[in-house]
């Protein structure tokens, strides 16, 4: 697509001769269902916290100021609230019904004026300290206490490269994850390929990311698309579920339980 235009019927179709490849490989690896059934599986939700998934907070306190137009504030915002956040809620639900790990990130410092931040977030002004209403999560897909769900605190990008995160899922058998968040073509794709590095299989979920266009967003699914990860909707993402994992008694908790702070 050019601006939301479909190609003239004339352009030639992208050929990738690596697909067969990588498709055997990452995205119809049997050992998806294989994980899933097992409970090595977890759900991880990137960055869904009022710092930037709320409008009049954060980044987005004054848009106009920040030089962000008017059409794509409204576009980021209709979709987290129409469609990412519902979507995001519904299959958080799905795993704990299963009683299966749902995992949390949110862009948070050590410290109140921020020193321990990466030189990233220092540059950009980016800064969510501890007890700050930026970091808070969006009540709707916030951790369920109850459930002790872990929560990784960063100040970069990629939540594998600044944090423990890998060294936690490792602890607890997980080899697989499904992943949501903002923004699709930030956070969200920079976990999802370091995730694949790291030897995880991927499983992104459409209708459960977003980012400030549909562009960035439709240009990072198409780089992830058949090469770092399998790309699911929600509905896809919870009928495999639902198919593959039984229902657990929904007041246990996951085991076992490890509370990681991040680095």
């Amino acid at each position: 697509m050019t601006n939301g235009k479909p190609l003239p019927d004339n352009t030639p179709e992208h050929i990738d001769p690596l697909r067969d490849v990588y498709h055997e490989s990452f995205i119809d690896n049997p050992a998806h269902s294989d994980f899933l059934v097992n409970r090595h599986t977890a759900l991880l939700c990137i960055d869904l916290q009022y710092l930037d998934a709320a409008p009049d907070h954060g980044v987005f306190r004054d848009a106009a100021t920040a030089g962000i137009p008017s059409e794509e504030y409204a576009y980021y915002f209709e979709r987290l609230s129409s469609m990412v956040l519902p979507n995001v809620h519904k299959l958080q639900e799905s795993f704990r019904a299963h009683n299966l790990e749902v995992i949390h990130t949110r862009i948070q410092s050590l410290t109140r004026n921020g020193r321990d931040r990466s030189k990233g977030h220092k540059r950009l002004n980016l800064l969510a300290p501890p007890g700050s209403r930026d970091a808070d999560f969006i009540e709707a897909v916030a951790p369920d206490e109850f459930r002790d769900e872990i929560v990784i605190n960063k100040t970069a990008s990629g939540v594998f490269s600044s944090t423990n995160l890998h060294y936690v899922l490792k602890n607890m058998g997980i080899e697989s994850l499904f992943i949501v968040g903002v923004y699709t073509n930030e956070c969200v794709e920079t976990t999802v390929r370091d995730a694949c590095d790291l030897g995880y299989l991927v499983t992104l979920v459409d209708d459960c990311c977003a980012t400030v266009t549909p562009e960035l967003h439709e240009a990072s699914l198409a780089t992830l698309r058949d090469r770092y990860a399998r790309i699911m909707t929600i509905a896809e993402a919870t009928a495999t579920i639902n198919q593959l994992v039984p229902l657990k008694n929904n007041k246990e908790s996951p085991s076992p339980i490890i509370k990681s702070q991040g680095v």
